[in-house]
């Protein structure tokens, strides 16, 4: 492959792991990044890209794990030390969370499929969920009453959960609805946020597989450099992106992301639609 391929896979991957987690949708991002500008598909194929887009999602989740490892061995009962277990997040809040989506997923995967991915859908889920974020910062206020992802109660991790449903329509951002729905619970940013990213986990991990296992014949050897570029590159900057989002998100809020949000599809708008 030559070294523009390569700086391509490079750069769909600083994309993907940016983008992923943050509350802006990453399919918008690979909108305007491949399909304006890079357009991968024209020199890997259409199954080749898609698939690559699912091997660099697997970057952005490995780095997820990396930062709440401590977190995943207390949800697994790996760490040996059990004291104040009671008081804190259990894998059967997170089951509870992924229990709405999941199902509406798989009843409804084909239909989204077939009549959800469209650049239209997508702008209509990248302006719909700003607003959402918007609301979500104006009607909560100061009103926290959870400091942290330890204090979500059952009832709050299912609500989360049917909020997440509307990620499934394409645009409106998986991280930018739950953590919406977090803060309109009377969660603090940095509690929806954790509690977005450990869901985040299990969802994109089979989803992934189950994609990745159904175009595994377009995983050879020769595209070996191109995958395993940009599976680092997606894992190195979502790495980082996680790590600053953590840290900012309970100052700066969701109202920024929204705005961006808006000029994104402001954007795609214009380069598609004029």
């Amino acid at each position: 492959m030559s070294v523009w391929e390569l700086f391509i896979a490079f750069l769909l991957g600083f994309v993907e792991g940016l983008t992923e987690f943050a509350p802006v949708s990453s399919t918008g991002h690979m909108i305007v990044v491949d399909d304006l500008w890079l357009k991968s598909s024209e020199f890997l194929g259409s199954p080749v890209a898609n698939t690559f887009k699912v091997v660099i999602q697997l970057g952005s989740i490995l780095a997820v794990v990396v930062v709440f490892r401590q977190r995943i061995s207390d949800l697994l009962g790996l760490n040996m030390d059990t004291r104040g277990t009671q008081d804190k997040l259990r894998l059967s809040h997170v089951f509870i969370g992924l229990l709405p989506a999941g199902v509406l997923g798989l009843l409804f995967e084909d239909y989204i499929d077939e009549h959800l991915f469209s650049l239209k859908t997508v702008l209509i889920g990248l302006v719909i969920g700003a607003f959402l974020m918007i609301a979500a910062d104006l009607i909560s206020g100061k009103k926290v009453k959870i400091e942290t992802v330890d204090q979500i109660s059952y009832r709050q991790a299912f609500t989360i959960g049917l909020i997440q449903c509307l990620s499934l329509w394409p645009g409106f951002s998986r991280s930018g609805s739950t953590i919406s729905g977090g803060v309109l619970l009377g969660l603090s940013h940095r509690a929806a946020a954790d509690f977005t990213f450990i869901m985040a986990i299990p969802i994109m991990m089979g989803a992934s597989m189950i994609s990745l296992l159904s175009k595994w014949e377009y995983f050879t050897m020769d595209m070996l450099p191109f995958f395993t570029i940009g599976f680092i590159s997606a894992f190195v900057f979502a790495l980082i992106s996680i790590k600053f989002f953590l840290k900012l998100i309970n100052r700066i809020r969701l109202i920024p992301f929204a705005i961006y949000r808006i000029i994104l599809a402001g954007v795609i708008y214009v380069f598609y639609f004029t």
